[in-house]
């Protein structure tokens, strides 16, 4: 499959870079030659296994000293080094997170990537941790906007439904873009914003020019709701 769609990607733009990510499931030794043989950029997660911990015995040791030293709650370092696994084919850079915490303990976890350069920390709260983002956009996607409703006879009455699905999704991605910068609603579910402020009671005229909306007095976070209706006027063409 990765063959498959590297080689569509290429025949349309040749001089693209192309950068995989994934977790553990995706960081096996055949995913990673086929990428570096095709000039593919990765970052995946690694599983631990006893050599990892063994390597990474300092580093957690280094974490909780620290901690219990600075009397914090929670420590965070990053630690690189060079690892080959016995499917491996050649070494490959390793990156560990490593946290202590208090009451907790401390808690390793590895990347792996050919990405040269760059501090350990922004490759894997920058670069990989971000693949948690994607993945929470995908389920608001499919969850909370039923997205994966295609209960049609015909694929093309599920193609259109898909359409209007994520149609939606823009319009609510529009809607909480459009919230105070600062608030809790900028990073609020979809399904927090649909039963905030769209499952609320209303009276809509639709007028010759424009709709009216009318909300009732006792309606609940009313400036937030204004803010965010002033904020789209203010996009619109």
């Amino acid at each position: 499959m990765l063959r498959h769609v590297i080689r569509r990607i290429r025949s349309n733009w040749p001089r693209v870079e192309i950068l995989l990510r994934g977790d553990g499931h995706y960081g096996t030794p055949e995913v990673m030659n086929v990428l570096e043989d095709k000039g593919c950029s990765y970052v995946f997660g690694l599983p631990t296994n006893a050599r990892l911990k063994a390597i990474a015995a300092p580093w957690t040791e280094d974490a909780a000293t620290r901690r219990a030293l600075r009397d914090r709650d929670c420590v965070r370092r990053f630690y690189r080094t060079n690892y080959a696994a016995r499917s491996w084919r050649c070494e490959r850079r390793v990156i560990a997170r490593v946290e202590a915490r208090r009451g907790v303990g401390v808690e390793t976890r590895f990347i792996v990537t050919n990405i040269p350069g760059g501090r350990a920390k922004h490759l894997y709260e920058k670069l990989y941790c971000a693949r948690g983002r994607m993945e929470n956009m995908i389920k608001e996607h499919k969850l909370h906007l039923a997205s994966d409703r295609t209960s049609c006879h015909r694929w093309e009455a599920n193609q259109f439904r898909l359409f209007l699905h994520t149609a939606a999704y823009w319009l609510m991605l529009d809607l909480r873009a459009a919230a105070p910068r600062k608030s809790r609603w900028r990073t609020a579910t979809f399904e927090t914003i649909r039963t905030t402020f769209l499952k609320i009671a209303a009276r809509i005229e639709a007028l010759r020019t424009r709709i009216r909306v009318s909300f009732p007095s006792a309606t609940p976070n009313r400036p937030v709701i204004a803010h965010m209706l002033s904020a789209i006027e203010a996009r619109a063409p």
